[in-house]
Order: structure tokens, then C-alpha cells, then sequence
């Protein structure tokens, strides 16, 4: 690969990934119900808009899930993957880029929800009770993501310890099952460091 090719990888791996983590959060505060009137949120409808507006007409919602963008970031991971495979000189049919292409979205929906309970959890030391947009919004991702493990757990007397489980099951299933089935439906290599 000539160094060209692997400047121009970079730079559409980085825009489009920067574009395609919009998408699957504007997935992922639909899934949370985040509040849309959070300038974060507000930003990510009007980054989104353009490209879902005629998805919506085609793709409607099920169970009140915005099915367009979830389609829209599988799409938009599909073209990151066949650009970067174009560039690296590497075939690929439809079918495959559809499947790497799932498992790549399902990997950044978990990396999601991981940096959102990093911060979570330092915004619990530094500024308990924060109302800022950013605050506002992590709560709002997080706060699904850990009501099943609080059900469990018993009440530790003020120490909340269910981040820690949350964070254990979302390493295991990022070592331990994500690089294992993408190398069964034969993910090729250049592809895993975009995963």
C-alpha cells in the first residue's frame, strides 16, 4: 500500500467514523429516550437529519426505535469498510461488508456505553449532581445500561458498584465474543483496528 493510500485511508476512516458515531448516538438517545431539547442532542438531529430524512420515508420504526438510523449507521460503516479494502487492494462481496459491517456498528454501540460510564463515574467524584447538557446526557445513556445490574445488587450504602459489572460484561463481550465471531465470518485483518 503506498503512502498515499494509507493517508487517504486515514482520513476517511477518521471522518467517516467520526460521522457514523453520530448516527448510532442519535440511535442510542432514541433507544434511552434522552431528552431532544439537549443542545448535544439538538446537534446530532441536525447532523443526522439530512441523510435520515429520506430513510424515514422507506424505514419505518419499530417498537418506537428509529430503525432508519440504525440502518443509516450500518450503511455508513459498509462504506467505511469498502473504501478501506478498495485502498488496501482487497476484495470483498455485499454480503460480507454487510456482516463485518454489523459487528463493526455493535462494537461501537459497546464502546459507547463504555466511555459513557467512565465518565459517568468521574462526573460522580468531581461533580456530583451536575445539570450541565454533557452530565445530563451521559446520565441518560447509562442509566438503562445499569437499572438491570441495580436490581441485583444489594444497596451498599451509598456506594454504587453496579459500573463495575457493567464494565466487566462489556469487556468480556468485547474480547470474547465480538473478534471471535468476526473472524468466523471472515473479517479480514486490516479491518479489526477499525473495530
Amino acid at each position: 500500500m503506498s503512502g498515499l493510500n494509507g493517508a487517504a485511508i486515514f482520513v476517511i476512516q477518521t471522518l467517516g467514523s467520526l460521522y457514523l458515531l453520530i448516527v448510532l448516538l442519535r440511535f442510542i438517545l432514541q433507544l434511552v429516550r434522552a431528552n431532544f431539547y439537549n443542545p448535544l442532542c439538538q446537534f446530532t438531529v441536525k447532523a443526522t437529519q439530512p441523510l435520515l430524512k429520506p430513510l424515514r420515508r422507506v424505514i419505518p420504526s419499530v417498537f418506537g426505535l428509529d430503525m432508519s438510523s440504525l440502518v443509516l449507521a450500518i450503511v455508513v460503516q459498509m462504506v467505511i469498510f469498502a473504501v478501506v479494502l478498495t485502498l488496501s487492494y482487497m476484495s470483498f462481496n455485499v454480503l460480507g461488508l454487510l456482516a463485518w459491517a454489523i459487528i463493526g456498528v455493535t462494537a461501537l454501540f459497546l464502546k459507547v456505553f463504555f466511555f459513557a460510564l467512565i465518565i459517568s463515574v468521574i462526573l460522580s467524584w468531581v461533580a456530583p449532581g451536575s445539570t450541565s447538557p454533557g452530565a445530563e446526557l451521559v446520565n441518560q445513556i447509562t442509566e438503562p445500561a445499569l437499572a438491570p445490574f441495580r436490581r441485583f445488587l444489594p444497596s451498599m450504602g451509598g456506594l454504587d458498584i453496579s459500573p463495575i459489572l457493567a464494565f466487566m460484561l462489556i469487556q468480556l463481550i468485547q474480547s470474547f465474543v465480538i473478534p471471535p465471531l468476526a473472524m468466523y465470518v471472515g473479517m479480514p485483518v486490516v479491518l479489526f483496528g477499525l473495530i
